[in-house]
């Protein structure tokens, strides 16, 4: 969900971006692997994205009312289940292998889902990412970090764009509305100056054509980051499947991605 190089992560999800990837865990900063430890939850309250009027953001989150259970019919994530995206990045291929597993991670004293996202090149890695995410009693998916690395010939070379709830100021955001409509704005993710990404609902009516299939009934979204105002990224949702399009619609890249094979 971050400034990534490529539109291959989930999400993003998810791309995203991803989506979700800044490890999860019990605000401590570390990552990957599973854990059991919680914070201390916050006075109870319902769930909320909205900023209020002074431009903060700070979303009360009550662990109660969580569940690493994501079954949102936009973005479900079942452990076990695979999906994989072949495209292009200015003119270069690109697949990406996005795997849900049985792992969990708890922040912020919600135990999230664990997402693995690894992007390649014409075989080289370029990217390889970890991201939680967890959904409300409402039935909306919250994105609650990631721990993202990018790769050249190997070698690690970022880390930028890692971030998790509750350490450096950083806050969780929603990827998917348990019922989403045209208009709805929400933030993906908040770290300030590292991870601000924003979505909007274009379309819930869209038809999308992808190797795995027909879907009609598609939610569409605009994806964009206030940190780099030339990118904008339109993603395509279907029912009971998840990303299964996403196309860079503004910036000096030209970048397209599709679902092209969907296991478990």
């Amino acid at each position: 969900m971050t400034r990534k190089p490529t539109l291959l992560t989930m999400i993003g999800v998810l791309l995203g971006s991803g989506i979700a990837v800044g490890a999860c865990g019990s605000g401590t900063g570390t990552s990957g692997g599973s854990g059991t430890s919680s914070a201390p939850a916050p006075s109870p309250s319902a769930p909320s994205s909205t900023a209020p009027p002074d431009g903060g953001y700070h979303p009360v989150i009550d662990p109660a009312k969580f569940s690493n259970r994501v079954t949102n019919r936009y973005f479900p994530l079942r452990a076990g289940t695979t999906l994989v995206y072949e495209g292009t990045r200015d003119g270069r291929p690109q697949r990406d292998e996005v795997i849900v597993t049985k792992e969990t991670r708890v922040i912020l004293g919600v135990r999230c889902t664990v997402v693995r996202d690894t992007v390649t090149s014409n075989g080289a890695l370029v990217e390889k990412t970890t991201d939680w995410y967890a959904q409300s009693a409402a039935g909306d998916v919250w994105y609650f970090g990631e721990a993202t690395g990018e790769y050249t010939n190997g070698n690690l070379t970022s880390t930028k764009g890692s971030w998790e709830a509750g350490v450096d100021t950083a806050q969780p955001g929603i990827v998917m509305k348990a019922h989403p409509e045209p208009g709805n704005s929400y933030r993906q993710e908040y770290r300030p100056g590292e991870a601000e990404d924003m979505a909007k609902v274009l379309r819930t009516t869209a038809t999308v054509n992808v190797k795995v299939g027909r879907f009609s009934n598609v939610v569409v979204t605009d994806d964009t980051d206030p940190l780099n105002p030339d990118k904008a990224d339109h993603k395509f949702y279907a029912r009971d499947v998840g990303l299964v399009q996403a196309d860079r619609v503004r910036s000096g890249h030209h970048e397209h991605i599709a679902l092209v094979e969907r296991h478990g």
